[in-house]
């Protein structure tokens, strides 16, 4: 971001919808200068907490889902997580069938269709796959029982609406959403959805892998006594960008380059870290009151997000969990959670959770499974839909999907951002319309730079 007399308060208010002020969103956002008014920083008397086994709560975590009549799904968005989601749904158990597709591009849609045939002897006819900002729409009305959202985040707050406007079972991936206004959207319909009984799982793996289930058991059993802190990271090289193509619009160019874009993808401490958000505050019974973080854009090469983030998040007893992110080639990488207990230690390096002591003997391993958690997501929402069990992991998800939202707005400010701050916020990324063409939105891009604002 160039040096200018913004205010801090005009960054993150700013009626420019890109950008730095389209990173942050157009609309209000009160001040996170000062002390933070987000719960009670000192924290609790350090090592007294009270334990106290919670309920479990979990679906059947069955190796195939059980039969039943055929449950039809609709794809919408038919890119790389689309296209495996359709496939892991389809090995989740018997009588299950894709019947309808959606995208923006035709060719996403081809190629999707393409593979169902090829690798599922499923023929979804012409009439059943829509193509345009308006496609989930008809994929929803296509007489499905099961709608799969896996566009890029920006839209999946609007197609959630949607799906359980009209009762449809959903599975979403995760982001659930960019910005809080699409969060705010997504609880609302998900106490919908709930309130109508319809199952809702997203894309979180974590909660349905059986080696993270069973070490989450162990510690429900005291085996590390009371969580005091935790670390998260996810560091890894870059994922991938899409050079500009002449025969691409602006818009076109965007949402096929969409993990590089804020407005699309929510920067990848949302898009991709939200999963080791999310076990903390599936372990640690809650989410953070406050964050203070940092980050950086040092080799993306298209967008305007950063490349690495490091945030402190605090709860309001005091504990603290330090999360950390980078998407940068030729770096240590580290995908993994510890959780310092006043017993023992819960880690899941090498993506083998486990139990330890200070000294590093291991104390208990969680097994695992041969199934992959990619396909035991779809077996669980299909068990739970045949057996109507209830389950709805939709506000769960959006909830941890703010915390990483707050830890971004740290990061792009260089300020102490609260919790409350971020659910009263009206942030909101992006265009109110979507239509494919020249936008003028990379000349406005503007790359945030934190601390230059009061």
């Amino acid at each position: 971001m160039s040096n200018n007399n913004l205010s801090r308060r005009k960054f993150l208010t700013g009626a420019a919808a890109v950008g730095a002020a389209g990173a942050m969103g157009v609309g209000t956002f009160t001040s996170c200068a000062g002390g933070g008014g987000g719960g009670n920083s000192s924290g609790a008397a350090a090592g007294v907490f009270d334990y106290k086994k919670r309920e479990l709560n979990l679906p059947p975590m069955l190796d195939i889902a059980p039969d039943g009549p055929v449950l039809k799904a609709g794809i919408i968005g038919c890119g790389g997580r689309g296209s495996g989601a359709a496939i892991n749904f389809l090995d989740a158990g018997p009588s299950l069938s894709v019947v309808a597709l959606g995208d923006v591009f035709q060719d996403r849609v081809d190629s999707l269709r393409n593979k169902l045939q090829k690798e599922k002897g499923i023929e979804v006819p012409a009439e059943k796959c829509f193509v345009g900002f308006d496609a989930f729409e008809k994929v929803i009305d296509a007489g499905v029982d099961i709608v799969i959202l896996a566009t890029p985040p920006k839209f999946r707050a609007e197609h959630f609406e949607a799906a359980v406007k009209a009762r449809k079972h959903v599975f979403m991936e995760k982001p659930l959403a960019v910005d809080p206004a699409g969060i705010r959207q997504i609880i609302t319909a998900a106490k919908m959805a709930e309130s109508q009984g319809l199952k809702v799982v997203t894309g979180t793996q974590r909660r349905h892998e059986h080696s993270y289930v069973n070490l989450w058991k162990e510690i429900n059993n005291n085996a590390i006594g009371q969580i005091i802190s935790a670390n998260v990271y996810w560091n890894q090289g870059k994922l991938w960008h899409r050079d500009k193509n002449a025969s691409w619009s602006e818009m076109e160019w965007m949402i096929r380059d969409w993990v590089n874009w804020t407005w699309l993808s929510g920067d990848h401490i949302v898009e991709q870290h939200v999963h080791n958000i999310d076990v903390a505050s599936w372990f640690m019974e809650g989410h953070p009151v406050k964050a203070v973080g940092f980050g950086s854009r040092q080799r993306r090469v298209t967008g305007d997000q950063y490349d690495n983030f490091s945030v402190d998040f605090v709860y309001e007893d005091g504990r603290q969990v330090h999360s950390m992110c980078r998407q940068i080639n030729g770096c240590a990488n580290a995908v993994y959670e510890i959780f310092h207990g006043t017993k023992a230690i819960a880690t899941t390096v090498g993506h083998k959770p486990q139990i330890v002591d200070a000294a590093g003997n291991q104390l208990f391993v969680a097994e695992g499974s041969e199934t992959s958690p990619y396909v035991q997501e779809h077996i669980n929402l299909v068990t739970c839909i045949r057996q109507n069990i209830p389950f709805n992991e939709a506000e769960q998800t959006a909830i941890s999907n703010m915390v990483a939202i707050m830890g971004r707005i740290s990061a792009y400010t260089g300020k102490e951002v609260t919790f409350d701050e971020m659910m009263n916020s009206d942030l909101k990324l992006g265009p109110e319309k979507f239509i494919m063409g020249n936008l003028g939105y990379m000349d406005k891009a503007q790359i945030p730079v934190p601390g230059i604002l009061e």
